[in-house]
């Protein structure tokens, strides 16, 4: 394949992820990445607004302005909402998302991409990994943020592609595993289950002397991410600890961490914490992830074989049992995973015309999401399709109910299904 040829199958491929992603890395081992760029800069079918991350930004304060400053030349009211926020407000984090958010919402409301270019001069920068993680997770704006970095941002990447939210770009490849490089071939063979209560086994051993559940939790943590700073743990675990204490009492739980397992496992390089490259990980998470992904691009028998995988790899919430904040974040993301991988099949046994099992499928989706209408529209539906029309009505009164409790009603929708039972 000639790079004319090359780069007309990556856009096409970037294009196609676009419609269902709403962040797109144009991973580092990309070859042509800054070509795709100049290609994205070119488009006319698009609207694209662009933002080199220079020297200065290293937090998320300098970024907002240099951002706020660099998009209002290329849309002239960009930044009307951000620019006229008091310095207490600006100073809250999710008001500062929420603000920027807005603005975003009023470049178009057709879906648009943001360039990020040169984004690994953010690496630093906790805060603003944790605000791109908000912003893309925001519903109220029709952005498509683009990174394009020399190293692999420290997103929470596993947990974005399980909910659907980012995809991984490698020139014209789709990247469906692996997503940190996680190394498989180290002398220290573990096997690590997060999806349920949470256990680690090594070379054959269930792992037991933790010296207390903060080893364990930071292991998981560190697995969450490509790289972590000594900051983003303290914040996750000792939010209310001065900083100082927070690192004592991080020192302490990681000299744990490496008593239970008997090794090194978080090495420190280059002011990064990492897990160690001699152990051999195989993670629930990454497999769940994957079968996601597969399921989503498989046709035929691979797609019902992956989503059943991704069914069978979630064996319960994410570290079940635990109610720390990133966790029960994590929780929530894998959830999404699996409640998607569980309508899939469902719709599958539809195509196979076998409702009653597909019906299985969309009520245990209701008992893990109560609230998902759509859901509840092919449940009444198939209760008439098998010949159940008083379950069906029994269903939507039930739906009723529930919603007023929480001073809401049913949406026209679902309403309309339910009086198109009634009248037959």
């Amino acid at each position: 394949m000639n790079l004319d040829n090359l780069i007309d199958v990556s856009y096409q491929t970037f294009r196609e992820q676009t419609q269902v992603a709403r962040l797109i890395l144009l991973h580092p081992r990309s070859r042509y990445r800054s070509v795709l760029v100049a290609k994205l800069l070119n488009s006319l079918d698009t609207k694209v607004l662009y933002y080199a991350l220079g020297p200065d930004d290293i937090d998320l304060k300098s970024l907002i302005a240099g951002l706020t400053h660099d998009l209002a030349n290329q849309f002239p009211t960009f930044g009307r909402h951000i620019n006229i926020l008091p310095p207490n407000k600006a100073a809250n984090f999710n008001t500062l998302v929420e603000t920027f958010a807005q603005d975003l919402a009023e470049v178009s409301q057709e879906p648009f991409y943001l360039i990020l270019d040169e984004y690994d001069r953010s690496d630093s920068a906790d805060d603003i990994q944790r605000f791109v993680e908000k912003l893309v997770a925001n519903p109220n704006h029709n952005c498509r943020v683009i990174i394009n970095s020399r190293t692999l941002p420290r997103l929470p990447w596993v947990s974005l592609i399980a909910q659907k939210r980012a995809v991984l770009l490698e020139d014209n490849l789709l990247i469906k595993h692996d997503f940190y490089r996680v190394e498989t071939t180290g002398k220290h063979k573990l096997e690590v289950f997060a999806l349920g209560p949470g256990h680690v086994i090594m070379n054959g051993k269930i792992i037991e002397s933790w010296e207390g559940h903060l080893p364990r939790l930071l292991f998981f943590f560190a697995l969450d991410r490509p790289i972590i700073t000594r900051s983003e743990i303290c914040q996750a675990f000792w939010p209310e600890l001065h900083m100082d204490q927070a690192v004592n009492v991080f020192h302490v739980t990681k000299r744990r961490l490496h008593k239970a397992l008997d090794m090194d496992v978080l090495v420190h390089d280059g002011g990064y914490y990492r897990i160690n490259p001699d152990m051999a990980i195989h993670y629930d998470v990454i497999d769940f992830a994957t079968a996601l992904m597969d399921g989503r691009t498989s046709e035929g028998k691979e797609r019902l074989t992956s989503w059943q995988r991704a069914i069978d790899l979630y064996r319960g919430p994410f570290l079940q049992g635990h109610t720390d904040k990133w966790i029960l974040d994590r929780r929530t993301d894998f959830r999404a995973g699996y409640l998607e991988a569980l309508s899939e099949v469902a719709r599958i046994r539809l195509e196979e015309d076998r409702p009653e099992h597909a019906l299985g499928l969309f009520q245990r989706v209701l008992a893990e999401d109560s609230v998902r209408e759509n859901i509840h529209r092919e449940v009444m539906k198939l209760y008439v399709t098998l010949g159940r029309r008083s379950e069906a009505a029994a269903h939507y009164q039930r739906l009723v109910d529930d919603l007023k409790r929480d001073g809401k009603i049913p949406s026209p929708e679902t309403t309309a299904v339910y009086q198109s039972i009634m009248a037959q």
